[in-house]
């Protein structure tokens, strides 16, 4: 067993930075290795979300399933895939739980979704497996990854969070060209067999490496006290992201209203999002592009979605994370009303940029998110805390899928865009009033810190 020293350094509000360990005394490894890892895998099991528009017509074709089957089938999946985040960040702050086991879960259910759509056209057992153990599957993979990350780099959170969620939405790229171009109602099977392997594998191999910091770990190299004096004396990043003023408990997050009020704003923006990607590729095809087109365009989505998250990590850490948010969901409010006059003018040019602006403005929130829940209420609580925003996805999810289909049968595509847009900027509205609790808006974000040393044992 193995003694190692810390200091835990609290400041005035009461909140502590346990600093002395170093990542290698904890893991083995450099923290580097809790990017990369989760970056993999969430690539992985992107082509769920991502690649499900360019899957659904030959599941149709072969199995006889109707537009709204398909849909609802994402549906679903998204409402599972969302709901299983807070119960497993609970678990895994508990230490019922490691992150090793819930990644190693999330790899076996996410293959099981694939091999069920892959060998039964029956609609029950594709919900079972594909859209429940499928949906269980990839949130357990999503929660723990973006997590992990936020754990590892608390004074580097908004790039490398937003890096991580990137690998959510372009890891499916390769794969919506192969689904364009080879998939078949005569070799589906074995393409959608070689996924559900695929995502068994590099799922699982990450997950065998995954370990979380303790609590309130800060980095031994990163002193707390010149930390905040440099970034308030260089780019005064600090002052618009300051640290949370103590580490909320999920409820009293919620007394404070402001995680409800994040919970609403994801609610409408992820059911945009979701609308985006499930059905730009049937617009396309509708707008007469071609197939080809409408996977190029379902493929710049994905992409841009995911680098479009990285760059706004990055920004966030320099503009705030309020405004950076407020501003991204705007341009994904613009991107359905030019997707919507692109597609029905025929113009293939618009419909690629707007594409492009869909794909940025319908994935750059959710790194945002995920780093203002830490921001706003502390990292110790977080798996738990962002669990509830991000359950938020059980209802957008219904709303992008299965509900959209109901719209489109009904008002077709052009009231469900115009829906889509109107509904978009009224969560860029709402977002104007996030605040974060315990700190006035004129209050700086330097806070005196005290030293107390310690020492605790760790095998």
């Amino acid at each position: 067993m193995t003694t190692m020293r810390y200091q835990e350094i609290v400041d005035e509000n009461g909140r502590v930075y346990r600093v002395g360990e170093t990542p290698h005394d904890i893991m083995g490894r450099s923290r580097g290795w809790m990017v990369w890892l989760p970056w993999i895998a969430m690539m992985a099991v992107s082509v769920f979300e991502y690649g499900w528009g360019a899957v659904e017509g030959t599941l149709e074709q072969k199995y006889g399933w109707t537009l709204s089957d398909a849909f609802w089938l994402a549906s679903i999946w998204a409402v599972f895939q969302a709901a299983v985040a807070f119960p497993a960040g609970r678990l895994r702050e508990k230490n019922i739980v490691s992150a090793r086991t819930a990644m190693l879960a999330g790899a076996v259910c996410s293959a099981v979704g694939y091999f069920t759509i892959s060998h039964s056209g029956n609609l029950v057992l594709a919900f079972a497996g594909y859209s429940v153990l499928g949906g269980i599957g990839a949130g357990l993979v999503y929660a723990t990854c973006v997590n992990m990350v936020g754990k590892w780099y608390p004074e580097k959170r908004g790039a490398r969070t937003g890096f991580v969620n990137g690998g959510f939405a372009y890891g499916a790229v390769p794969f919506i060209y192969v689904f364009a171009a080879f998939l078949t109602p005569a070799n589906y099977s074995v393409i959608l067999d070689v996924m559900g392997v695929y995502m068994l594998v590099a799922v699982g191999i990450c997950g065998c490496l995954f370990k979380d910091p303790p609590k309130s770990w800060w980095p031994k190299e990163v002193d707390p006290l010149a930390w905040v004096r440099d970034r308030r004396s260089t780019t005064g990043g600090l002052a618009k992201n300051p640290p949370a003023v103590k580490q909320f408990s999920p409820m009293e997050a919620v007394r404070t209203g402001m995680l409800p009020l994040m919970w609403v704003c994801l609610v409408i923006i992820g059911g945009v999002s979701l609308f985006g990607i499930n059905f730009q590729v049937p617009f396309a095809k509708v707008s007469h592009f071609g197939a080809f087109v409408a996977a190029s365009s379902a493929g710049v989505l994905a992409i841009v979605n995911g680098t479009g998250r990285a760059v706004v990590g990055w920004a966030s850490d320099k503009l705030g994370r309020r405004p950076t948010l407020t501003l991204v969901l705007v341009v994904a409010a613009v991107a359905q009303f030019g997707v919507l006059y692109a597609g029905n003018t025929h113009n293939l040019v618009l419909f690629m940029v707007f594409a492009f602006l869909t794909g940025f403005g319908g994935g750059a929130f959710y790194p945002l998110f995920a780093a203002l829940v830490p921001d706003y209420f502390g990292e110790n609580n977080n798996a738990s805390n962002y669990g509830l925003v991000y359950s938020a996805k059980l209802v957008g999810g219904v709303g992008g899928g299965g509900l959209a289909a109901g719209v489109i049968s009904v008002w077709g595509y052009t009231g469900a865009y115009l829906l889509a847009g109107c509904i978009a900027l009224l969560s860029a509205v709402l977002t104007l009033f996030l605040r974060q609790p315990g700190r006035k808006r004129h209050q700086l974000a330097e806070t005196e810190l005290v030293a107390r040393p310690s020492a605790a044992a760790d095998g």
